[in-house]
């Protein structure tokens, strides 16, 4: 209607700030310094992101590192992989306490993980099957602002009931997720809606597996996921969504409020769903590349992408460049080591070969277009983990869903952090007001 087409109009046109402004008064927009770092606005034990080295001042690319509780994350991946077992229960156990869990230990915080997947009686049905939603992300958040109806104790701030919280969240998002999707799928899609109970014995990477396609996945299925969840789980505190979990806790909320706030960043195409966009990239390559193993062929594709000649116009390369990472992405590394395997038991080898051939060349590609002072590039995570994905046939509906079950460790971690370290303030930053001072008119004169 015209109203809301005026308003809206006028509301636009009130908020424009040109870009020069932010130059002349020392802000740094995005919270970016101008050689593309984040500006520090905070100190954390939990997560630590290493790209690059800075020299007096100058930043020089190196391979990439990330650590959990100061443990580098190619190393906590070792350990489990090395001896057949699952690992994101420890890693869990790593972010919330600050140390590796001793065999008891884990055994004990694995069983109490499994006790609290449990969904409240009511929950299920109430909350997730008769509260229709189109889209799985919305449904979480909800139901995560939901379980605070559900929890007698939900304004207790004791260093325990944080601690029960956050491991009853990282139990039941998974069982969320899978909810939701049937749901979702049933109420818009008329297919069955199939609602399958957590089994105990299960990994949560299993258990998730199992919620979604019953006994039909393999052993290398449900590792690749418990990889997908062990890489996913923490990436610092400035990451948007983590982020934003210190800020809404630094307020002193609840935890149900913080997290559901964490979920809204997520959900935001520029953080959560760079995969989906890799995906709907690489169909597009694979149409239009007819020989998938000739390096000229896919770099002249590649090329068309930059100049904005091919798929959406916007003259990117999906998966290719990190804010952080240079040389290489640590999670993209171990990904695609596990990714290869994966590839071969589905039969997909060419199309993995096509994905480690754009690896190799897109950088050298894009600095031939950006010239000289391009920023270094290479694979981030999202490149493979939408491969993977679809390998182990999950629905890409819940692509996004996946990383918030693995990335609710490192916010619940991050939660815990700021609202009991003894120099916590509110996070108050500042924005400078740039519209000039105006008179009154009264109605009349208007």
């Amino acid at each position: 209607m015209a109203l809301l087409e005026n308003l809206a109009r006028m509301a636009v046109q009130s908020c424009e700030i040109q870009k020069e402004l932010f130059s002349q008064m020392g802000v740094k927009r995005g919270l970016r310094n101008e050689d593309f770092s984040g500006v520090l606005v905070g100190l954390t034990h939990i997560g630590n992101v290493v790209g690059y080295d800075n020299i007096e001042g100058k930043l020089i690319p190196r391979e990439g590192e990330l650590y959990y509780r100061g443990i580098e994350l190619k190393d906590l991946a070792q350990g489990f992989l090395s001896t057949g077992r699952h690992g994101f229960e420890e890693t869990a156990y790593l972010l919330l306490t600050g140390k590796l869990p001793s065999a008891t230990e884990l055994m004990d915080f694995t069983g109490y993980l499994a006790h609290k997947s449990e969904l409240p009686s009511f929950f299920s049905k109430s909350m997730i099957l008769s509260l229709r939603g189109r889209d799985v992300m919305n449904m979480l958040a909800r139901s995560v602002l939901g379980l605070y109806a559900a929890d007698d104790d939900a304004e207790d701030y004791s260093d325990k009931n944080l601690m029960k919280q956050a491991i009853s969240l990282i139990a039941k998002f998974p069982v969320i997720v899978a909810y939701a999707y049937y749901g979702m799928r049933h109420s818009f899609q008329r297919k069955s809606l199939i609602i399958r109970h957590p089994q105990k014995h299960l990994s949560l990477a299993e258990n998730f597996l199992y919620m979604l396609k019953g006994k039909e996945y393999t052993k290398l299925e449900a590792d690749l996921l418990d990889l997908c969840l062990v890489i996913h789980a923490e990436h610092g505190g400035g990451n948007n969504s983590t982020f934003t979990t210190r800020v809404v806790s630094s307020a002193q909320t609840d935890t149900y409020s913080a997290i559901a706030a964490a979920l809204g960043s997520l959900k935001g195409g520029l953080h959560g769903g760079a995969n989906l966009k890799v995906m709907d990239m690489m169909q597009n390559i694979k149409e239009n590349v007819k020989d998938w193993s000739n390096k000229k062929e896919v770099s002249d594709y590649l090329l068309k992408l930059l100049k904005k000649e091919a798929f959406d116009g916007t003259g990117k390369i999906y998966g290719i460049g990190h804010a952080i990472y240079t040389l290489s992405d640590p999670r993209a590394v171990l990904l695609k080591e596990k990714a290869r395997e994966l590839a071969e038991e589905k039969n997909r080898v060419d199309e993995f070969n096509l994905y480690a051939l754009i690896e190799e060349l897109a950088p050298e590609v894009f600095y031939t277009f950006k010239g000289e002072n391009a920023k270094i590039i290479c694979a981030n995570v999202d490149f493979y983990s939408g491969f993977v994905y679809d390998c182990i046939k999950i629905p890409k509906e819940i692509y996004t869903p996946i990383f918030a079950v693995a990335r609710i460790a490192g916010w619940a971690a991050h939660r815990i952090e700021e609202v009991t370290f003894s120099s916590r303030r509110i996070i108050r930053p500042a924005y400078k007001c740039v519209m000039s001072s105006k008179k009154y008119v009264p109605l009349e004169e208007r």
